[in-house]
């Protein structure tokens, strides 16, 4: 067995493609033996790609453009999709079958401030009609700190990643009333990440053909049995809520069976961040996105 070092910046079932590598055992087919972590607060998982102590990084290619706006080359590249679209949930105190993105205007709304899903929320906000400047937006902090504030009663709403809306809405604290990628629709929103020289190795090789089954197995086996291949990963969350969040990311369409990250996607990821003043034109395709290995 081959040691191959993976490295998450979030850990979620958000990235089930990617976890599934490991669960369903298809790396350890392929002759890898993975090891995986998660980014510590403040470093950003392509950094360890850089250093050399990770060999695949799950990322966004929002990083490779944000590195061109500095006017440097990225030494990674983005070389396939893990989500399509924004998993971000909207939760509010109260279930709303009404909901409209126009009901936060006014409102205090627990927002994740990280780079990325704050530009998507602000493009949510834009393409509903709503004005962001509108909403009470506060920052609690990172994402255990945003959901400790919002079971301690504070804000009327909450913006997360799956599965932590479902569990609030399990444990009876909040009730999911939106979806974030629903309101955007396709985007190139997360994404597998290497040295563009690893991207020529046997291990590169390797690795995809084992994502490419993992990918193949998140959409076609039902969302119980990924959730009970997944669950050691997630000792904390409930198996009735791990078991929704996939199927609802399922239903969601977010891990669409290509694997390659489109120019389509990617323009309107550059749209996002355009938004949000966060680039200042768009950048070459080319030097952001790669062609997946192949054997």
């Amino acid at each position: 067995m081959t040691k191959i070092r993976i490295e998450f910046s979030r850990f979620s079932a958000f990235y089930s493609p990617l976890i599934g590598t490991i669960a369903g055992g298809f790396l350890k087919e392929e002759g890898l033996e993975p090891e995986h972590r998660v980014s510590p607060p403040g470093k950003s998982a392509v950094l360890s790609l850089i250093d050399g102590t990770s060999d695949v990084v799950q990322s966004a290619p929002a990083q490779g453009f944000l590195v061109l706006e500095r006017g440097d080359k990225p030494p990674f590249a983005h070389f396939a999709q893990i989500n399509e679209m924004d998993g971000f949930f909207v939760t509010a105190r109260e279930p709303d079958p009404n909901f409209s993105w126009d009901k936060l205007a006014g409102e205090k709304v627990l927002v994740d401030h990280f780079g990325q899903p704050l530009a998507m929320f602000k493009y949510a906000c834009h393409k509903s009609g709503l004005d962001y400047d509108s909403i009470d937006a506060l920052d609690a902090g990172d994402v255990d700190s945003m959901d400790a504030a919002f079971r301690a009663g504070e804000g009327s709403y909450i913006h997360q990643q799956g599965p932590a809306p479902q569990q609030l809405e399990h444990d009876g604290v909040g009730h999911v009333v939106a979806s974030v990628g629903s309101a955007i629709g396709p985007c190139a929103f997360s994404s597998l990440a290497g040295m563009w020289e690893w991207l020529e190795t046997d291990m590169a090789a390797a690795f995809m053909r084992a994502y490419r089954k993992s990918r193949k197995w998140v959409n076609e086996t039902p969302a119980g049995e990924i959730a009970a291949a997944e669950k050691e990963f997630f000792p904390d969350i409930d198996n009735t809520v791990l078991t929704n969040t996939i199927a609802f990311y399922q239903g969601l369409g977010c891990w669409t069976p290509h694997v390659e990250i489109t120019r389509e996607a990617f323009d309107v990821t550059q749209d996002v961040f355009l938004h949000s003043g966060l680039i200042t034109k768009k950048h070459p395709y080319e030097e952001v996105v790669a062609v997946p290995p192949s054997a």
